[in-house]
């Protein structure tokens, strides 16, 4: 009289919000889809555990919790080039007022 297993709804939006992330985490875009998707993740583990092995989507839990990892990953990367890249203009700006010859 045991259920037949079914797939997890949450494996497979967890997944698709990692796949998103992966793709606008270069665009500092991918932070919320990630952490949203790792949010999922935590959630659909706990429903598998309690379903005592009656919901499918492991693997795509763990391939989305990846993908969200290395989205966020990137995001963090884009982050600091763009911080250092600002920084080392800001440093090679020249300092100071420039005032015409002979003024003092």
């Amino acid at each position: 009289m045991d259920p037949d297993p079914g797939p997890s709804s949450k494996a497979r939006a967890v997944l698709a919000l990692g796949l998103v992330s992966l793709f606008t985490g270069p665009l500092v875009g991918g932070v919320i889809p990630a952490t949203i998707a790792l949010l999922l993740a935590r959630q659909a583990e706990r429903q598998a555990f309690a379903a005592g092995g009656y919901l499918t989507g492991a693997a795509w839990v763990r391939r989305g919790r990846r993908l969200a990892w290395t989205g966020l990953i990137l995001a963090l990367t884009v982050l600091v080039v763009a911080v250092i890249a600002g920084l080392l203009h800001v440093a090679s700006g020249s300092s100071g007022s420039h005032f015409a010859p002979g003024t003092d």
